[in-house]
């Protein structure tokens, strides 16, 4: 499904916050990625996503060696991954109620007839209200706003979700809803699972294993900086 492989990436090519992972997830396979704080879970997460390009090494998402990012990637790579980022606030659009926000990449797809039941489908799914969807980021808590973004990753159905630190700024109660939506679709799906964070507890319950930052991967590369 996603093969990482000796990937370094970064935002300065002297001093890259990645340097030399690999990493194997299986089509249906939950792997949890677990190190603390500014390690480069996240810079590995963006490339995985397609949205940061690596200074080196390969990525292969279905048996396909991926050879562009962002707009550059084709439209069946991009919508073949959904992303939930840790803060909402940095991924939403302010001016946007969360009705739009959920369609917009129904919309930039050209899907505009799926809009309303799909968007109804899955507000339902991740327990918004219709009052709620008329509401701006602004209006709503970071967990409503948070349920909105998870409803906009899955609304492509996309193959492989990556959860890069979801819940770090929710409650307990918020956090066990989201995961149950995504264990939902996973299960209905099919659909492959990478969760970064820093929880051990939270990746290990919920994920079929856990690979440590520092540690190899499926007997590989070490998965760690440097």
């Amino acid at each position: 499904m996603l093969e990482l492989t000796r990937i370094t990436a970064g935002y300065d090519r002297r001093d890259p916050v990645v340097r030399d992972v690999s990493l194997h997830v299986a089509a249906g396979e939950a792997v949890g990625l677990l190190g603390p704080s500014g390690c480069g879970k996240s810079t590995l997460a963006k490339v995985a996503a397609l949205l940061h390009r690596p200074d080196a090494g390969t990525m292969t998402l279905d048996g396909t060696v991926i050879r562009g990012w962002r707009h550059r990637a084709p439209r069946e790579q991009r919508t073949a991954v959904g992303v939930v980022f840790q803060q909402p606030r940095l991924s939403a659009d302010p001016r946007l109620g969360l009705r739009e926000l959920i369609a917009q990449p129904l919309r930039s797809t050209g899907r505009r007839r799926d809009v309303p039941g799909r968007v109804a489908e899955l507000a339902a799914l991740v327990g918004l209200s219709a009052e709620l969807l008329e509401r701006r980021p602004h209006a709503v808590s970071d967990g409503q706003l948070q349920r909105a973004c998870l409803a906009r990753a899955l609304v492509l159905e996309p193959r492989l979700l990556i959860c890069d630190e979801m819940t770090a700024m929710l409650d307990a109660s918020t956090t066990a809803a989201l995961v149950a939506v995504v264990e939902r679709y996973r299960s209905e799906s099919g659909a492959a699972l990478l969760a970064v964070g820093h929880d051990r507890v939270l990746l290990e319950r919920w994920c079929d294993r856990t690979v440590r930052w520092g540690e190899r991967a499926a007997g590989s590369e070490p998965v760690a900086a440097g």
